[in-house]
């Protein structure tokens, strides 16, 4: 059976990462028999992040190499009955949301001082007491410095906010008031999509970016109704 290793949930997030949410999407949809187990410590991963999934004696670090793998493993399923342009469509889509948006949601976790406290109750309560400062504060430190050298990190508080304004009205304009991106069912590009908005909106306290999210009213119906579908969402459900 494929094994999906994701992070814990936290901030009242069951599933706290886009990357691991889509996947657990995409799988989901599929149709294909796969257990989830949680790593606490990223660090500890092939590749120092999640998710990585485990296929008998494969390993597959990195969710876009798991949807090519499983789109292999599947004889195309992934991509079926999508076309060249709407493959590229929401590849485009997909970095947007993952290689840009992602990170203003990052740093509204991370670097804002107020929310801070929230990150290390949430990611860092497994080290020691006396070592927790120490722990959290040196990743909080490596985050800060990626952010910088992504490039949204030289910019003042006013103008990453802009950023991501400008990205939300994007995907605000792309997505369709009814139905998915390409049909009336959802692809692995509504689930790259969702998975990014859904954690980002339901996590417990607002985040600034939480803020800016949620007026972008199509947007977030959307991202409803892509988890009712498939029937996975990332916060905790009771029904």
């Amino acid at each position: 059976m494929l094994k999906l290793v994701v992070l814990p949930g936290a901030f009242g997030v069951r599933n706290v990462s886009p990357f691991c949410l889509k996947c657990e999407m995409l799988l989901t949809s599929l149709g294909l028999p796969f257990e989830m187990n949680e790593l606490a410590n990223p660090a500890k991963a092939p590749k120092g992040k999640l998710p990585f999934l485990v296929d008998g004696d494969r390993c597959i670090a990195d969710s876009e190499l798991i949807v090519e793998y499983i789109d292999e493993k599947t004889g195309g399923q992934v991509y079926a009955g999508l076309t060249a342009e709407q493959k590229a469509h929401g590849l485009a889509l997909t970095r947007l949301a993952e290689e840009h948006l992602y990170w203003t949601g990052v740093a509204s976790r991370w670097l804002d001082d107020r929310w801070w406290p929230h990150v290390v109750n949430g990611f860092f309560h497994i080290i020691p007491a006396p070592l927790r400062g120490l722990g959290s504060g040196m990743a909080r430190r490596q985050v800060k410095k990626t952010y910088h050298l992504q490039g949204l990190g030289r910019h003042s508080l006013d103008e990453q906010k802009g950023f991501a304004e400008r990205d939300l009205q994007a995907l605000e304009d792309s997505v369709p008031s009814q139905g998915f991106l390409f049909g009336d069912t959802p692809c692995i590009f509504d689930f790259a999509v969702a998975s990014l908005m859904a954690g980002m909106l339901d996590n417990q306290p607002p985040t600034w970016f939480t803020e800016l999210a949620r007026p972008h009213r199509k947007l977030v119906d959307y991202t409803e109704r892509v988890q009712a579908a498939v029937g996975v969402w990332a916060r905790h459900r009771e029904d």
